[in-house]
């Protein structure tokens, strides 16, 4: 449930960033949650929860260390999984689900 929590609280400061105050920084990681397609939302879902990692553990020697904890761990892969189809739900919703 926690988890759940902290990932919907993610997902709603996510929806915060609106595409022009995104833009009024151009060395911004995260430009936009538009994209033109589907896949496209999805690389950038995995891409959010890649960085959240690296910001929350910006120690690239310790996230080597942890690594092997948590890659053969099925219940942490469910858990990443499940991280990044969030941020994909935030980003669909912000495209509108792609519809034309």
């Amino acid at each position: 449930m926690t988890r759940h929590l902290l990932a919907s609280a993610i997902t709603a400061a996510c929806l915060l960033v609106t595409p022009a105050m995104a833009q009024d920084d151009a060395d911004s990681w995260l430009p936009s949650l538009m994209t033109a397609t589907p896949e496209q939302g999805f690389d950038l879902a995995v891409t959010m929860a890649r960085t959240a990692v690296k910001t929350t553990q910006p120690d690239v020697e310790t996230l080597h260390t942890l690594r092997p904890a948590y890659a053969h761990d099925p219940a942490s892969l469910i858990d990443a999984s499940g991280v990044v189809a969030e941020y994909f739900a935030t980003i669909a919703a912000a495209n509108d689900y792609w519809r034309e």
